[in-house]
């Protein structure tokens, strides 16, 4: 098996039709729910897509917000394997696929469309399968463990910013700055964008983690209301669902977009459509260390204790993303 520190050719390794895989029948708490499958059944490669042997996978909010049955209308199926996000190596390619090949270390956000169609295969998983198009070269200077952690959180992030007609020389105040999303929307504004000033809320104990990052303005929501201040922004990127307060916080003719439920109007809301291209576009940025993964300190966490990792992600207390590692 290909692991971070393994040369292991990948041409050499038999395909497998079955795979090891953490699963969920019924809806509910992590804790509850999720059973390891010794033997999941891995579907039949389609033309446009790729197999993937998985070294490192991360978790995110929409994965239990998922098993929680938030999506139930627009995601039915049972029961499925979770995960969104995988980094890992190529082992099979539909012969409609010419961007990658066998061997190839690749990384995505593995579900195109954020909260419907998603695969009952997902990444938590030994192997799983993508489309090509939601694939991308895995940035050479990137372990794994950091590839892992970026797609969906940076897809986001960077949606986000163009949908509000983001550009040099505008200010910014995110909400929820260090959360995966916030951190990387803070440094798109910075390095990718050239943002004139970057505000952020956060706890009272990330403050210094949101200064390190870039901030010019931490604001401690705990002490101090946004909409309070005299400073007005140019767009609001609201990742905690504040679209009421980011209203009072906008400058006239700036926008605000909002990923967290109730986004409303006057706000953008949106829901990612994962694209590979995204992360190829700023794979220079990645190699260059303008753009950083951020790890939560528990990253990696191994595949065996996947339940303590959901359940530390819904506490809200991670800084940065959580990785699973090795897998398995």
């Amino acid at each position: 098996m290909a692991t971070e520190a393994s040369s292991t050719d990948p041409t050499n390794i038999t395909i497998p039709s079955h795979t090891k895989a953490w699963f969920y029948s019924q809806h509910g708490k992590p804790l509850d729910i999720l059973k390891l499958h010794p033997n999941w059944p891995i579907p039949q490669l389609k033309h446009d897509q790729l197999l993937i042997k998985v070294v490192a996978a991360s978790i995110n909010p929409v994965d239990y917000k998922r098993m929680h049955a938030l999506f139930k209308d627009s995601d039915p199926h049972l029961p499925i394997v979770p995960g969104f996000d995988v980094a890992g190596i190529v082992i099979k390619v539909g012969s409609e696929v010419v961007r990658f090949k066998v061997g190839d270390e690749v990384y995505g956000d593995i579900n195109e469309e954020g909260l419907s169609n998603l695969k009952s295969l997902g990444t938590l998983s030994e192997y799983t399968i993508a489309e090509e198009r939601l694939l991308a070269h895995k940035p050479k200077n990137l372990s794994f463990i950091e590839a892992a952690s970026v797609p969906l959180a940076m897809e986001t992030a960077y949606e986000g910013l163009e949908r509000a007609d983001f550009s040099a020389g505008k200010s910014i105040l995110v909400l929820g700055g260090a959360g995966g999303v916030g951190s990387f929307a803070i440094q798109l504004a910075k390095h990718v964008y050239g943002a004139s000033k970057i505000a952020a809320t956060s706890s009272t104990g990330k403050l210094q983690f949101l200064r390190n990052l870039g901030v010019d303005l931490p604001i401690d929501y705990t002490k101090e209301n946004f909409e309070d201040l005299p400073e007005k922004f140019d767009v609001i990127y609201d990742a905690v669902g504040q679209v009421d307060r980011a209203v009072k916080a906008i400058k006239e003719g700036g926008k605000i977009v909002s990923i967290a439920p109730p986004g409303f109007p006057p706000a953008i809301f949106f829901v990612l459509t994962s694209k590979g291209s995204i992360l190829e576009k700023l794979r220079p940025y990645f190699e260059s260390g303008q753009l950083k993964p951020v790890l939560d300190p528990k990253t990696p966490v191994p595949f065996s204790d996947v339940i303590e990792a959901f359940s530390y992600l819904e506490t809200s207390r991670a800084v940065g993303k959580i990785v699973i590692y090795p897998i398995p």
